[in-house]
């Protein structure tokens, strides 16, 4: 059995990704990863076991990467303003720094072509992000809301700006660039809306 290289393992990854980002994942074929990774097809199985396995790993891998990223000066037990905006910072510069693991994780979670675990539960991100809405809540930062139409208001407004961004284009298709001003200014309505 020949010995793993991790510099052709992080090849294989990043390849795939990018065809399914650009293709879909009908377009991903192990023998177009292959050709595209300029490795033969048997070196792929020398690291996944299978498609289904090489795709699992990614959605795992581009996960636990924005977990720790999110996590980065944050604290539930912030103040609700302060950790809020500390959370759409952390995810601004993750997607800008890593945006085809973005656009791959959207893929995927959103997709149903490839059974996925949530390997969310008992993460201690989502355990922290359920702790800090409950605590502003408890402290009368923000209205209660339900899960779903908090995360919409809190997040969706955000998730609309980067995808123009990555598209650089608006619905209308005019260009569109997301500059840290236009961030803050939606914040700040988004932060209007959530006040009790």
């Amino acid at each position: 059995m020949r010995a793993k290289d991790e510099n052709k393992a992080s090849v294989i990854r990043e390849k795939a990704m990018e065809m399914i980002v650009q293709e879909g994942f009908d377009g991903m074929s192990m023998h177009k990863l292959a050709k595209a990774a300029n490795i033969s097809v048997s070196t792929i199985y020398i690291y996944f076991k299978n498609r289904e396995d090489l795709l699992n790993q990614l959605y795992v891998e581009t996960g636990n990467l924005f977990m720790q990223q999110m996590m980065k000066g944050f604290s539930p037990d912030m103040d609700f303003e302060a950790g809020l905006w500390q959370q759409w910072h952390n995810r601004y510069q993750y997607i800008l720094r890593y945006p085809l693991h973005h656009r791959f994780w959207e893929l995927f979670r959103n997709s149903p072509l490839v059974e996925k675990q949530d390997f969310l539960e008992g993460h201690a991100f989502k355990k922290a992000m359920l702790q800090f809405v409950l605590n502003a809540q408890q402290k009368g930062e923000i209205v209660s809301l339900p899960t779903e139409i908090f995360w919409a208001v809190a997040y969706g407004t955000f998730y609309t700006l980067i995808k123009f961004h990555l598209d650089n284009s608006t619905m209308s298709g005019a260009p569109f660039s997301l500059s840290d001003d236009m961030l803050k200014h939606t914040f700040q309505l988004v932060m209007k809306s959530l006040r009790v």
